[in-house]
């Protein structure tokens, strides 16, 4: 039965792969004026293209520039299949605050969706590549990467840290919210949720359908969609249902889950999704089909996803980030891997991490940002390194003139992700 599956699963892998856009020989399309999103409220021109590899991008650059670039890294990752040219719109709508604030702005939608973060990496400086050429040469560049994408910038810094032995192209990363401690350790944790989830609840898959290791994710050959997985997740834990119109069963099987993988309740429909759709990516489509996560899993395939993913710490440039203590998609325990590369490294003397009392994801209060930015420029422009309690403090002169967001805790010690989550460092050959 298992290897009647296995030869099932290589042949829809292979259809699948033959089906996957070929970017390599994509029709390149210049920079072409557009018209700004209404989010950007300051003189700007606006821009969209394509590069060689497929990949659509975005650019904003204000009138009254202040010449540094910033080089956006989105998060998702975004479903797989063809780019859309819709999502880096969204991304400058989302983070138009840069722009306003006199930095221009560019983002690539990556050649294709799906998991890839070294993929991202070349799309995100291939960008850099044509706004240089078609804008020419910014006084700083800086990346910048959210959520998953800020995993994407962390591997650009170190993948273009040197040129000919010189410094690379970027001068400082912003990160924030970020996925930051690699694949394996990142979403190992997905994994243990479907565990958690199929124990309790016994429909993901259903006694009648095909039967898989849940570390796929989910057959190439499934028909299951979105909306029929929260009907289930509804069904067994009453998600979605005020607290009173839950049943004690469903009570009791939604607290059960989410105890086992210390996750919010609120949460689990969002990570449940991305143990399913986004490991189906990543497992067969990626790494064809070997397990990353399980206690039996491939070594090879560990190794392969940490060479794509995993932080090693070697940079060259200042690196700032900012972390909701309290975020229920990106752990903030990510951050103690983070920091732990850069100690093996030697390097931690070029990263400061930030926190706030928040328990958000997507955006935070927007004079933190400002404040990160301003504290970024003044570390590489006069080497005054910030501490988080100066950045604590700024925040809070900056309320007056950007709004009452400031909500860092400079105190704040991140604890090792082994305390939230099942880490598995023996995994690693």
């Amino acid at each position: 039965m298992m290897r009647a599956i296995m030869i099932k699963h290589i042949l829809l892998l292979l259809l699948s792969l033959l089906a996957l856009p070929h970017t390599a020989a994509a029709q390149e399309v210049l920079p072409t004026p557009q018209s700004c999103p209404g989010e950007v409220r300051v003189a700007a021109r606006c821009f969209t293209g394509r590069d060689s590899a497929g990949a659509f991008y975005w650019i904003a650059i204000p009138q009254q520039w202040n010449q540094v670039l910033v080089m956006h890294a989105h998060g998702g990752p975004a479903e797989p299949g063809a780019p859309k040219l819709k999502r880096s719109e969204e991304d400058l709508q989302r983070w138009a605050l840069m722009t306003n604030l006199g930095f221009a702005w560019a983002g690539s939608t990556y050649r294709r969706g799906g998991y890839g973060v070294t993929m991202a990496a070349e799309d995100t400086e291939r960008l850099r590549q044509i706004f240089v050429r078609h804008f020419g040469q910014p006084r700083r560049t800086l990346l910048h990467g959210q959520s998953y994408g800020a995993g994407v910038a962390a591997k650009a810094a170190e993948l273009y840290a040197t040129v000919d032995g010189q410094r690379g192209p970027y001068d400082a990363v912003l990160l924030t919210s970020g996925v930051v401690g690699g694949g394996v350790l990142a979403y190992q944790f997905r994994y243990e949720l479907r565990l958690a989830y199929q124990r309790v609840c016994q429909n993901h898959p259903l006694p009648s359908e095909t039967q898989y290791p849940l570390w796929l994710g989910l057959p190439l050959d499934s028909t299951l969609k979105r909306e029929e997985l929260a009907r289930r997740v509804q069904e067994c834990t009453g998600l979605g249902k005020p607290v009173a119109q839950r049943s004690d069963s469903q009570k009791a099987n939604l607290s059960a889950i989410a105890q086992a993988v210390r996750i919010e309740e609120n949460s689990l429909l969002g990570h449940l999704n991305w143990a399913t759709w986004l490991f189906q990516d990543l497992v067969q489509r990626q790494l064809g089909g070997r397990n990353p996560f399980s206690p039996d899993a491939d070594a090879q395939a560990v190794a392969e996803l940490d060479r794509d993913s995993a932080p090693t710490g070697r940079v060259n440039v200042p690196v700032l980030s900012l972390h909701a203590i309290d975020d229920p998609t990106a752990f903030v325990e990510l951050d103690s891997a983070y920091r732990a590369a850069f100690e093996n490294a030697g390097t931690a003397g070029l990263l400061l991490q930030t926190f706030s009392a928040e328990n958000q994801h997507s955006y935070l209060g927007e004079t933190e940002y400002v404040t990160l930015l301003e504290a970024l420029l003044a570390w590489i422009d006069k080497g005054s390194k910030p501490t988080a309690q100066s950045i604590s403090q700024r925040c809070k002169e900056l309320e007056a003139s950007h709004g009452a967001t400031c909500q860092f805790r400079p105190g704040y010690q991140v604890q090792p992700l082994a305390q939230r989550a099942a880490v598995r460092p023996a995994l690693r050959p």
